[in-house]
């Protein structure tokens, strides 16, 4: 058995690609890629399609069921007649069609259909909430490998530094204006540099293979994008919380979701209520009946004839034991317990935006000061290096100038890419991000 599974996991496919290796993608190229590829856009299509033939099924109740019927039966028995009895056998054939229509069952159909077209609603909204969430996922692992990118740039200008820190001190020491643990320490400065150019080397390719997986792609598939320079991250963001609120109230898909599941609980509470009542039906059948028959020791007889019968049933459940009772019972327990899921999304969408606009206001004070603190720490490497190189500093000084500077870097580069990603998570919070609505088509 075992065997067995692992050789049909062998055999699922692998992911397509659609990714040209030569050309590099902006994001909105790879979000249109993951809305293609990823098998989450896929599978919410495929239960949006599910729940419009369900209800299609409670449509179908508001029409006759017309049904061909065909019937063919042998009867043998002993038939008294006087004091004797005698063999008979009859042989029966009846063929025709038969319709059944319920007339009117006080609102349970309509109600059963109401239901079925909120729980549409809320497949069509989860569809939407799965692009949203694609969308985010594909925007924070670029942002992801935008920020890796960006640092090994970072690190690398850092390592230039260290060396040319290194070759200073080398230099000095060979003219006899240095001593050794000073070039010792600018070794050390280099080697720690080019550590941590390797260290997120590695991270950029683990970004790598994040963002293939959110595209719904083979972490094998090479990937180019946009450097980090050609993206202009905002310094101001004008709307307020409570426009953002507004607008997270009126397009989150999962909120509209609860709100299509609580109409769906009414529509049960409706249907719920209809059992209280009769049920109107209207049953008719006809066609050709034929008969072969035969009483011993008399000869076989046959007849032929069209018959067919109507009627209306009247259907009204007088008892059943707290059925009807206890089914509305959990009907309306159920739709106080999804109006109040509904009020519970609404207060954790509060929350979240909230959230979401304060790391965004967060994130642009700190892009602000990781300029002011890269610029300064510039200044200050170039100084310190030019008075060295004059025998006014210390290498100590140097040293800790160019590590100020490296760290001054790698927070620019964080503090622009953290800008992005915030802006891409409020814009998921908000529902934006969807905006407009994703084109009905297959995936």
């Amino acid at each position: 058995m075992e065997k067995e599974f692992a050789r049909e996991a062998a055999a699922i496919p692998a992911s397509g690609s659609a990714i040209d290796p030569g050309r590099t993608y902006s994001l909105a190229e790879l979000i249109d890629v993951a809305e293609t590829w990823n098998p989450e856009t896929r599978q919410a299509w495929e239960q949006a399609r599910s729940q419009a033939a369900t209800l299609g099924v409670a449509r179908s109740e508001l029409f006759p069921t017309l049904a061909a019927v065909a019937v063919a039966r042998l009867d043998r028995d002993e038939v008294l007649f006087n004091t004797t009895f005698f063999a008979q056998t009859v042989a029966e054939f009846d063929g025709g069609l038969s319709l059944s229509y319920t007339v009117f069952d006080f609102g349970a159909r309509s109600a059963r259909i109401s239901a079925a077209r909120a729980q549409l609603l809320a497949a069509n909204f989860l569809f939407n909430d799965a692009h949203r969430r694609i969308i985010y996922q594909v925007e924070q692992a670029y942002y992801q490998l935008l920020n890796a990118a960006g640092q090994i740039a970072a690190a690398e200008a850092s390592l230039s530094n260290a060396l040319a820190v290194r070759e200073s001190a080398e230099d000095r020491m060979n003219h006899g204006l240095a001593t050794l643990p000073d070039v010792l320490e600018a070794r050390s400065a280099a080697a720690e540099a080019d550590y941590q150019l390797q260290a997120v080397r590695g991270t950029r390719e683990i970004s790598k293979g994040e963002l293939a997986r959110s595209l719904g792609l083979s972490p094998t598939v090479p990937i180019r994008i946009q450097p980090l320079a050609e993206l202009i991250a905002p310094d101001l963001f004008s709307d307020t919380v409570e426009q953002a609120l507004d607008r997270a109230f009126a397009q989150r898909p999962d909120l509209m979701r609860q709100l299509a599941e609580v109409r769906s609980a009414n529509a049960r509470v409706k249907e719920a209520r209809a059992a209280y009542y009769p049920t109107l039906s209207l049953n008719a059948a006809g066609g050709e009946q034929a008969y072969r028959a035969s009483q011993d020791p008399l000869p076989w007889a046959h007849a032929s004839e069209f018959g067919g019968e109507a009627s209306l049933r009247l259907t009204w459940s007088l008892f059943d034991a707290g059925a009807r009772k206890n089914g509305l019972a959990r009907a309306k327990a159920d739709l106080l317990a999804s109006e109040a899921r509904l009020q519970a999304a609404r207060d954790q969408v509060a929350q979240e935006v909230w959230t979401a606009y304060a790391n965004l206001e967060t994130a642009l004070r700190e892009r602000r000061a990781a300029l002011a603190l890269l610029a300064a720490a510039d200044q200050s490497y170039a100084a310190a290096l030019d008075s060295y190189s004059q025998g006014l500093r210390n290498l100590l000084d140097v040293t800790a100038a160019q590590q100020t500077l490296a760290r001054a870097r790698s927070t620019d580069i964080l503090a622009r890419t953290a800008v992005l990603s915030a802006l891409a998570e409020l814009a998921f919070q908000t529902g934006n991000s969807i905006q407009p609505a994703p084109r009905g088509t297959r995936p």
